[in-house]
């Protein structure tokens, strides 16, 4: 039973569209018809982007995510106008109502984005042509998709953060901050552990952004495999700087506290970028696959209309999920200020605290969390499965291991991301205690991170030779 400082709201009334009942029927059949010429028009629009090789080119390459935004933005308010024009129900829930608000404000910044995009591009090609190749590279559209994704989602997560919060001012509980209880509770060992991860931070965002560059200015090194590993290491630097920027700066201040809102956002960004970690691993599982197993078909398969439609299914999905998980903690109430026995704002810790029912939240914490956890760890099995089986049946003297060797790397940092996430939280409660508890997730959230760039780049010649070259150019550059 909810407590009796939980908000009471579970819908509201949306007055809809200024017509007569009986003009009901004829307004929604002719918004029915403009719903779905939208969406068949957009799904036109990319499949034809997808199939000829001719439009392949940047501006094409916007207008297929500027075709897939307008799907998702018309999608987000005119199917709940129909069926509220047809079931005559003017009633939304306080959960739909705060989803439509995010995934509103969402698509509609980033169809702004990719307008200002496609903009660029057309100012390049008309006022620059003979640079154009050159300024409009695979490397900068991808960049700019990126970040109008990571804009669109913070801009639309603190507009709804603080709207929820809104609604529940009256009724919810007035805990406006929670003490983060950090990696030790021994003084004597702040100053340790402050310097041991502030220089694991900056390794990890020093490795990953060299990565990310090399890849960027090779061009041997634009491909799929690439593409999806300088995505991988984007995620990880907001994977650690979502957790460990904040344990830093409470470590420097010697204040362990953190605001209601500064931890729901917390909460959020680990787990995208956590989620994002976890299905860019699979999609690289599946590049591996599709290179070794049909390597007369990679060419076709990855492509890179393919490879930009996977990147943006990785952030649709990890934002849903994301999203889902904060808006649910943000309905709970909090009546007493506690201590949130981890050194960033997890959904298990931070649940404890509560004085409302949470088994939505578990309910959903197993569904959703073993979901984004396994279903992307069993696609790499499944993909490393036929793998094993297409290195066996190769004939060739040391073919099957300079095809294995591709993967290896790979391997490696599947192997010590799913080994620390399991351990974190997939063993029994009986046998975990909050110190090891804390302990798995830091290695997860910061020595992962850290680790990923050193396992690509020793273990890849290609990484290898980008990387001197990169380096060897800074050098001629700053000297």
């Amino acid at each position: 039973m909810m407590k009796n400082n939980q908000s009471s709201t579970s819908e509201f009334i949306l007055l809809g569209l200024p017509i007569q009942p009986e003009d009901q029927d004829m307004y929604s059949a002719l918004f029915l018809a403009m719903y779905l010429t939208t969406v068949l028009g957009n799904l036109l629009i990319i499949l034809l982007i997808r199939l000829d090789s001719h439009l392949h080119t940047p501006m094409y390459f916007f207008l297929s995510h500027l075709a897939f935004t307008d799907i998702s933005f018309s999608s987000v308010t005119v199917p709940k106008m129909l069926m509220n024009m047809l079931t005559h129900s003017q009633s939304i829930s306080y959960a739909g109502c705060v989803s439509q608000v995010y995934f509103f404000l969402l698509f509609g910044c980033v169809d702004n984005f990719l307008l200002t995009s496609m903009a660029y591009d057309r100012y390049v090609a008309i006022c620059h042509p003979l640079h154009y190749t050159t300024i409009m590279r695979q490397s900068l559209c991808v960049l700019l998709v990126i970040v109008s994704w990571v804009f669109s989602s913070t801009n639309g997560l603190v507009h709804t953060l603080f709207f929820a919060r809104l609604l529940l001012m009256d009724n919810q509980s007035s805990i406006s901050e929670f003490y983060l209880r950090g990696i030790s509770g021994f003084p004597e060992q702040r100053w340790l552990l402050y310097g041991m991860f502030l220089c694991m931070y900056l390794v990890t965002l020093t490795g990953n952004v060299l990565i990310i560059l090399a890849i960027g200015s090779d061009p041997h090194l634009h491909t799929p495999m690439y593409f999806f590993l300088a995505n991988l290491s984007f995620a990880d630097m907001g994977l650690i700087s979502s957790t460990v920027t904040k344990m830093l700066f409470n470590a420097q201040t010697q204040r362990h506290t953190i605001s209601y809102t500064g931890c729901l956002i917390q909460m959020y960004f680990f787990l995208m970028f956590g989620d994002l970690d976890s299905f860019f691993l699979a999609v690289m599982a599946y590049d591996r696959y599709v290179a070794i197993c049909r390597p007369l078909h990679y060419s076709t398969t990855m492509d890179t209309q393919f490879c930009a439609l996977m990147l943006a299914l990785c952030w649709v999905l990890t934002n849903v999920v994301a999203l889902t998980h904060t808006l649910l903690m943000a309905r709970l109430s909090f009546c007493v200020v506690g201590e949130i026995a981890h050194f960033f704002c997890d959904l298990i810790p931070v649940l404890k605290l509560s004085c409302s029912d949470t088994y939505v939240n578990e309910l959903m914490i197993s569904v959703l969390g073993g979901t984004v956890l396994m279903v992307p760890f069993l696609c790499i099995v499944i993909s490393y499965v036929h793998i094993v089986f297409a290195i066996l049946r190769v004939r060739t003297p040391g073919g099957g291991t300079k095809a294995f060797s591709t993967c290896s790397s790979h391997l490696c940092v599947v192997c010590f991301f799913y080994g620390t996430l399991f351990s974190a939280y997939l063993c029994p409660p009986s046998i975990v205690s909050v110190e090891k508890d804390i302990v798995a997730a830091a290695m997860y959230t910061v020595v992962t991170p850290m680790l990923n760039p050193f396992i690509y780049s020793l273990r890849n010649k290609d990484m290898k030779e980008a990387l001197r070259k990169l380096l060897c150019q800074r050098q001629i550059f700053s000297s």
